[in-house]
């Protein structure tokens, strides 16, 4: 139970560090605060994934786990880039020194770090959905806006970026919310059957 609310907590911490620094920067553009506290905000990924998973995992089966541990990986490798990228890179002052680094080897092993995350999420998503314990909104909010933000990871960022970063941190905020209410009692064979 106490790894439950420490997920549950991580996930509303999380979601606050994507989701506050987003809306910053659509008035402000990117600034070292703000990338300093998405940077350090994605540690707490890993135990709000963590209260997901113990929420839902008893309706959506087998499935359920191997969705966990696909976007356990993912969010592993993508919180490196996500620090690396808002941490390290961002205050390098030299653009040709970036593009030289992202044309080495750190290039394709950052878009193999996103493919892995986004992979994990859209499994994590379609088993939240097909447990039915949470709310569809955030579930599905969790797939998309999640996948958004790695597609546009690389990318300047704009008004619309950080729209995509308050919808994250909404359905991240949402389902980690969720978690602290219990999900309604599933009967046994229903439990077979998933």
């Amino acid at each position: 139970m106490w790894l439950q609310r420490f997920g549950a907590a991580s996930g509303v911490i999380l979601g606050l560090s994507i989701g506050v620094p987003g809306a910053i920067e659509a008035f402000t553009g990117e600034t070292a605060a703000t990338s300093l506290v998405l940077g350090l905000g994605v540690a707490f990924a890993a135990p709000a994934v963590n209260a997901l998973y113990l929420h839902h995992r008893e309706r959506a089966g087998r499935f359920a786990a191997l969705a966990y541990a696909v976007n356990l990986l993912g969010l592993g490798l993508f919180t490196g880039v996500a620090f690396a990228l808002n941490v390290v890179l961002f205050y390098l002052d030299d653009d040709g020194a970036v593009a030289a680094l992202k044309a080495g080897p750190t290039g394709p092993a950052l878009l193999g770090c996103a493919g892995v995350f986004v992979a994990g999420t859209l499994l994590f998503s379609a088993s939240m959905l097909r447990a039915g314990v949470f709310p569809k909104v955030p579930a599905a909010g969790y797939g998309v806006a999640l996948t958004l933000l790695a597609a546009l990871a690389p990318l300047q960022d704009t008004p619309w970026t950080s729209l995509i970063h308050v919808a994250a941190a909404a359905s991240i905020v949402w389902l980690s919310l969720a978690t602290t209410s219990r999900p309604a009692e599933i009967p046994a064979l229903a439990r077979a059957v998933a």
